[in-house]
């Protein structure tokens, strides 16, 4: 299977990227079929300088009368490709600093029906990590962490790469208005990915830093995404060990929540008496809380194994495009572009 033998777009969000954009969308394989680029309300004109001074015809500019942030602009892209007849929806930033000479690697397992989604991870090379900012280490590595108990992906790390790209057949079933429109939309798509249970795949890659500037201030966003985060773990687990399935590993983690919960709080309820009373505590007491503590910790640690075990390894967009080969071979209609919308 070759590059140029399916329909792959790119779709770039456009702000405040006019030092940048032209080299970006000069740079974009030959082999690539349509561009979007969306002009997100660019005080620059970014639409305008694309149309004025790009000659390549696979670029089609799009534009928002307000801004909506990277989240939104990416999803009008989605929305336009798919519309078009889209196999692969790549995006990347116009700022220069994801290169699009990798964009087969992002392709690539898509087309060759091993992943639904791939997203890239600056943290790969070792020797390429002392090239960021040391703030912005620190902080991806701990909102990676809260990432992966909130998306159940504990085989990713770098959430807020918005360097990605997306079979169209699981683009199109995405809950696109209950999605995130502004820095936590890269988040928020895996853990939406996650509720279908879609296969994600890391992809190695060196990020760029020259003389662009960032919106992206770590300090700014990262109680907002930890509370988001949070909120979306509650969500997952919800979702895929109580309302859709019953397990063990559900029992485990009901059970475990308990004990821990019933072991802290009667612990120090009576160390607490004791201590006001002046009396040595119990040792039946002790033994109780301490027992139903380390009781409960082990329960909680089989379901954390649990959860990292079951992370989504059979893509779902060669299910969906069987499916829809049915329906065309049973009907004689080719199914709608735009089904599943």
């Amino acid at each position: 299977m070759q590059l140029n033998e399916d329909r792959v777009a790119v779709i770039i969000p456009c702000y405040k990227v006019t030092r940048h954009i032209l080299g970006v969308l000069e740079a974009i394989d030959n082999r690539v079929w349509r561009i979007y680029a969306v002009d997100d309300a660019c005080p620059e004109k970014s639409g305008a300088l694309i149309e004025t001074r790009c000659r390549d015809p696979r670029v089609k500019v799009l534009y928002h009368e307000r801004n909506r942030g990277v989240g939104g602009a990416v999803m009008s892209g989605y929305r336009a490709a798919i519309a078009d007849g889209a196999t692969v929806l790549v995006k990347i930033d116009g700022n220069g600093q994801m290169s699009p000479t990798l964009l087969p690697d992002f392709v690539m397992p898509i087309l060759t029906g091993i992943a639904d989604y791939t997203k890239g991870n600056r943290f790969y090379d070792l020797a390429k990590i002392k090239q960021m900012p040391r703030g912005r280490i620190f902080g991806n590595a701990v909102l990676s962490l809260l990432a992966k108990l909130s998306t159940g992906y504990w085989d990713l790390f770098d959430p807020t790469n918005g360097y990605t790209a997306i079979h169209a057949e699981v683009a199109c079933r995405l809950p696109w208005e209950r999605i995130s429109e502004r820095y936590f939309f890269e988040s928020d798509m895996l853990f939406r990915l996650g509720t279908f249970r879609a296969v994600v795949v890391d992809v190695p890659m060196d990020a760029c830093y020259g003389n662009e500037i960032s919106s992206l201030r770590i300090k700014d966003i990262f109680w907002e995404f930890s509370w988001k985060l949070a909120r979306n773990f509650f969500k997952r687990i919800f979702y895929n060990y109580f309302l859709r399935d019953v397990s063990l590993a559900s029992l485990e983690l009901l059970l475990g929540t308990i004990l821990v919960v019933f072991g802290g709080i009667y612990g120090a309820c009576h160390w607490a008496q004791s201590a006001a009373l002046g009396v040595t505590t119990p040792a039946g007491t002790v033994i109780v809380a301490a027992v139903s503590l380390l009781v409960g910790l082990q329960l909680l640690l089989a379901f954390l194994g649990y959860d990292i075990a079951n992370v989504p390894r059979r893509p779902l967009h060669r299910f969906f495009m069987a499916g829809a080969a049915w329906r065309y071979d049973k009907s004689g209609k080719k199914p709608s572009d735009n089904e599943g919308i």
